[in-house]
């Protein structure tokens, strides 16, 4: 089978990508609305990008021409939150997806308790095992679509107790939820550890 990406439209053209690059982490991120509401909403096309300071970044599209609450939020107070939920979160992740008006919290909608920020003014969502404060460092567009690359500086790590053992994260314990197509997700299966390879210090 061979596929002219020439011929696919844009919603096509996310549909098969999304399917073939799998299994993908989600950045569950907060933000600070206009009118001071929690925004809360799931990203998929989500990495790191340094270590050194830590930067992670999301890529946020459009929405029938205007982009999302996210992507504006970010660009307008320069910080964000983002969170790695786990299993029993999975509902509450996709339920977030949902397209509110700005002016509604979703955080709020789903009943999630949040946290003051320590370093930003953004909340955090109290439940997720994981979460990232975030100041907003660079954006860069991509494609026709002019999708966002929105890159932040993690500047604290908020853990669930018990995820760390020296030094590493315990992956098992975190029971990270991932992304598959459409509204398909994913968890943790074997674990298959292979020897350590040498690599040279990032220092």
């Amino acid at each position: 089978m061979r596929i002219d990406v020439e011929d696919l439209d844009a919603e096509r053209s996310y549909r098969l990508i999304t399917g073939l690059v799998v299994p993908r982490p989600i950045a569950w991120v907060t933000t600070i609305s206009p009118v001071g509401g929690v925004n809360l909403a799931p990203f998929s096309a989500f990495t790191f990008v340094a270590p050194k300071p830590p930067m992670l970044a999301i890529s946020v599209g459009h929405k029938a021409g205007s982009y999302k609450d996210t992507a504006n939020n970010i660009l307008r107070a320069g910080e964000f939150v983002v969170h790695i939920a786990d299993s029993p979160l999975i509902e509450a992740v996709h339920r977030s997806a949902v397209e509110f008006p700005p002016d509604v919290s979703e955080a709020e909608m789903l009943g999630l308790d949040t946290v003051p920020g320590e370093r930003i003014a953004v909340p955090r969502v109290a439940a997720a095992p994981v979460a990232m404060e975030c100041r907003f460092r660079h954006c860069i567009e991509f494609g026709e679509t002019r999708s966002r690359l929105l890159v932040g500086e993690v500047l604290v790590i908020h853990l669930r107790d018990g995820l760390i053992t020296d030094g590493k994260v315990e992956t098992a314990a975190l029971d990270p939820i991932a992304r598959v197509a459409g509204p398909t997700y994913a968890r943790l299966g074997d674990l298959l550890r292979m020897p350590s390879i040498h690599q040279t210090s990032k220092s």
